[in-house]
């Protein structure tokens, strides 16, 4: 693995190229891996620390949810089936909502890793591989729409008990 200045320069380095310059290079797979689950973990403390109906994800947050709503105007966004995402049917409307955030969002279709169960931690059962902007989509939408506001209400409950256990 990359190690000191050197290997994180060497590691943003190796991630700037294109993919067709690895082929399956499992160092790499590793560093990505590493660096979704690192996102991840991330943005679960944000939604565990802040009350997520005031977070901002993107400068175009609003431009995403009316997108999203309008394109998939009926997902289930708090328990989310894995087809809606990756079914080819699914496929085939989540790539032009995609493709509209090429140039908008960076790194759009970046991999990233969301939460099946938006009131659960990241878990292996509980976790999908998705793109960054169809992460975005629905944890934008979850954000607005009340759903992760169980997971910040959990986290504020489980402080309040641990200081009332210190007390």
């Amino acid at each position: 693995m990359f190690r000191g200045v050197e290997g994180a320069s060497a590691a943003a380095h190796a991630l700037s190229l294109p993919a067709e310059a690895y082929g399956n290079d499992p160092q790499l797979e590793m560093m990505w891996a590493m660096k979704a689950y690192q996102h991840a973990e991330i943005y679960f403390n944000l939604i565990s620390s802040v009350d997520p109906k005031f977070l901002k994800l993107t400068k175009v947050d609003d431009m995403i949810f009316t997108e999203f709503r309008k394109t998939f105007s009926d997902l289930n966004i708090q328990v989310l089936n894995p087809d809606d995402l990756k079914s080819e049917e699914s496929k085939e409307k989540w790539r032009p909502f995609c493709n509209q955030f090429d140039g908008i969002v960076e790194d759009f279709n970046y991999g990233t890793l969301l939460r099946l169960d938006c009131q659960k931690d990241y878990t292996e059962e509980n976790t999908i591989f998705a793109t960054r902007i169809q992460f975005f989509a629905i944890e934008i939408a979850r954000n607005r729409e009340g759903y992760n506001g169980a997971v910040f209400e959990a986290s504020t409950k489980a402080k309040l008990k641990s200081k009332e256990e210190q007390s």
